[in-house]
């Protein structure tokens, strides 16, 4: 489980891909990786994964066909920066939101405008995930909270604060990159239950 407050951006520096199979090393600073152990669970641009090796400034992951395919983690490079956070422990703050690092699909960015003061963006989400999809809700991109701006049919905006900028690899977007979307459970929940209540009646 995460909060979805994103601790730091980290590198990636190597990659084996091994056909539908890939191991993944990112290199952060050593004070993000005290006191981790070997199975622990460590969100990547907001995908669960678990710790297969580690030293003081490296850690690495083993990466399935799966999340590669819901993901776009298949999409690193060596140099690529990811977001990175550590999972929550009893009595941490709760920031953001709840996130589980089970991504649902990836959006892709349509249009961003920055300002002085202001960057804003426009993003397209797979038809499936719209219903979940709410003005002022909770989404985590690329393992960050952040809430929902407007709703225009399969689109959203997001609107980001220099703060969230510094912390996380959102600045470096452009036009058609995708990124990691996990929608809020508590929404997912709510939705799919009245849609149970209203089938069941017939409505």
């Amino acid at each position: 489980m995460f909060t979805g407050i994103v601790q730091t951006k980290a590198k990636v520096v190597s990659l084996t891909d091994k056909g539908e199979f890939r191991h993944l090393t990112i290199e952060v600073e050593p004070r993000h990786l005290s006191g981790v152990q070997l199975g622990a669970s460590i969100a990547i641009n907001g995908v669960c994964l678990t710790v297969v090796h580690f030293d003081e400034t490296q850690v690495s992951f083993d990466v399935i066909d799966e999340t590669l395919r819901l993901t776009n983690l298949g999409e690193l490079v060596v140099g690529s920066e990811v977001n990175f956070e550590r999972s929550l422990r009893i009595g941490d703050e709760i920031g953001g939101h709840y996130v589980s690092g089970h991504i649902h699909c990836t959006a892709s960015i349509v249009d961003i405008e920055v300002s002085e003061n202001n960057w804003s963006a426009w993003l397209a989400l797979p038809q499936a995930q719209v219903a979940y999809l709410f003005a002022k809700g909770f989404i985590a991109v690329n393992g960050a909270s952040l809430t929902v701006g407007q709703v225009d049919g399969n689109q959203f905006s997001l609107h980001l604060i220099p703060e969230t900028l510094r912390l996380t690899n959102l600045a470096a977007l452009k036009p058609g990159d995708k990124v990691n979307i996990e929608m809020d459970q508590q929404t997912i929940t709510t939705v799919t239950t009245v849609e149970r209540v209203l089938a069941a009646r017939g409505q």
